[in-house]
């Protein structure tokens, strides 16, 4: 509780699925379920803990928006949901639902089937959810061929923690991105892919008192920052070098995708994208501008 106060919750965010194990709920092995674990969680000591596949308190898409609107009037912070994207009969409805009612979520969060967790089984961290490309790009035509795209704030994930990939994502519209892999093997992880052993090489992820001698809040929290700074940076330099003075100002002409046989397609006609979908809305673009000085 102290915790909260002092460092205010400022979003919630529904998980739909992630990018590695989509349709499957997270698994804490009992090994790793500690005293400090169990009395945080409030769980057995030494007992697995699986979280459900899916949520209790909704199964349509009209239902998941009762629920949104239920926690943003009682809590009065933005509610948003993160998904990795398969079919798309989902974000047709809830589309149409937002274009057509006084309802809706606040920001969607794209992950791509890139996004990774050494904890997930392989068949789906290999094989399952589209790639962030094609995921966002379908999802994010279908709110903006209905015009509701503006009234949502968009954010990308799934190895998009480098300048161009970073770009490219805004290129397609998101309008920021959330960072993993990257992050984590700024404080250490060198993806050894034992996350889920409770013996983790680095002590990233590990109760393991030895072994979490090795992470150095200290030393590591300005790695972490160094690595954002730099990020941001990288981000902002290359968008001059397209002639924007933000990478919310990008747009898909900005980019194009080869084709390894010395040919090329700009961003927009891959992804079938009309002129404009993917900039931010002229208010929004204006505030951008006054803000970069």
């Amino acid at each position: 509780m102290q915790g909260v106060q002092d460092h205010p919750v400022r979003a919630i965010e529904i998980k739909l699925s992630q990018g590695a194990k989509p349709g499957l709920g997270g698994v804490l092995p009992a090994a790793k379920v500690s005293a400090q674990i169990s009395r945080v969680r409030g769980v057995p000591i030494g007992q697995t803990v699986i979280s459900p596949p899916g949520h209790r308190s909704f199964g349509t898409v009209d239902e998941m928006l009762d629920f949104v609107e239920e926690l943003a009037d009682t809590t009065g912070v933005p509610v948003g949901i993160k998904s990795a994207v398969g079919q798309l009969a989902f974000w047709t409805e809830l589309a149409d639902r937002m274009a057509s009612e006084e309802r809706g979520v606040d920001y969607i969060a794209i992950d791509g089937g890139e996004g990774g967790t050494g904890a997930a089984p392989l068949a789906f961290s290999d094989h399952v959810a589209l790639p962030f490309k094609v995921g966002f790009s379908r999802v994010y035509r279908i709110f903006a061929e209905r015009g509701v795209h503006h009234d949502v704030v968009w954010i990308g994930s799934g190895k998009l923690g480098f300048p161009a990939s970073g770009l490219l994502a805004f290129c397609l519209g998101v309008d920021m991105i959330a960072v993993g892999r990257e992050a984590m093997m700024a404080v250490g992880c060198i993806q050894a892919q034992r996350c889920h052993t409770g013996h983790c090489p680095t002590g990233v992820v590990t109760q393991n008192r030895w072994l979490v001698r090795g992470l150095d809040p200290t030393h590591k929290a300005a790695r972490l920052a160094n690595y954002i700074v730099m990020m941001r940076k990288e981000l902002t330099r290359l968008s001059h070098a397209c002639g924007c003075m933000h990478p919310a100002l990008l747009t898909a002409e900005h980019m194009e995708i080869l084709d390894g046989n010395f040919g090329s397609r700009p961003l927009s006609e891959v992804f079938d994208y009309q002129p404009g979908w993917e900039l931010c809305s002229e208010v929004d673009q204006a505030e951008v501008a006054r803000l970069m000085g």
